[in-house]
């Protein structure tokens, strides 16, 4: 299962963004879905996530509490709000199927797509 995010865009220190994830041909409201991030020279780290059944989230610390997760079955999506946007939120951000519980989340589907490039500066 691939799919697409997109919503990124440069952003002032404390600005706003929220990203979309999207999918054709698969509805992702049977999958738990996490949203990752990766800085060039860096590994891919895991954000945040969403159960299939909306009951299950979790964030990193350094995005708790400026983040929220969230799904749209109605509209087949699966949004990331991010707020309060730092410079070392600068990163290119993916959504993919993953296993996401309250402690961590990790990604299922490795298909990464071509991922949202945010970039946080003033």
């Amino acid at each position: 299962v691939q799919l697409q995010a997109s919503g990124g865009g440069l952003v002032e220190p404390g600005g706003s963004l929220r990203l979309s994830c999207a999918a054709s041909g698969v509805s992702l409201s049977t999958y738990a879905i996490g949203w990752f991030r990766q800085v060039p020279g860096k590994e891919r780290e895991g954000i945040s996530c969403i159960g299939s059944r909306d009951s299950t989230s979790f964030y990193i610390d350094s995005v708790k509490g400026r983040f929220t997760i969230s799904r749209d079955n109605a509209k087949n999506m699966v949004y990331l709000q991010m707020n309060n946007l730092m410079p070392e939120d600068t990163a290119r951000y993916y959504c993919t199927t993953a296993y996401c519980s309250s402690y961590g989340v990790g990604a299922q589907s490795r298909s990464w797509g071509q991922g949202t490039l945010v970039t946080v500066s003033s």
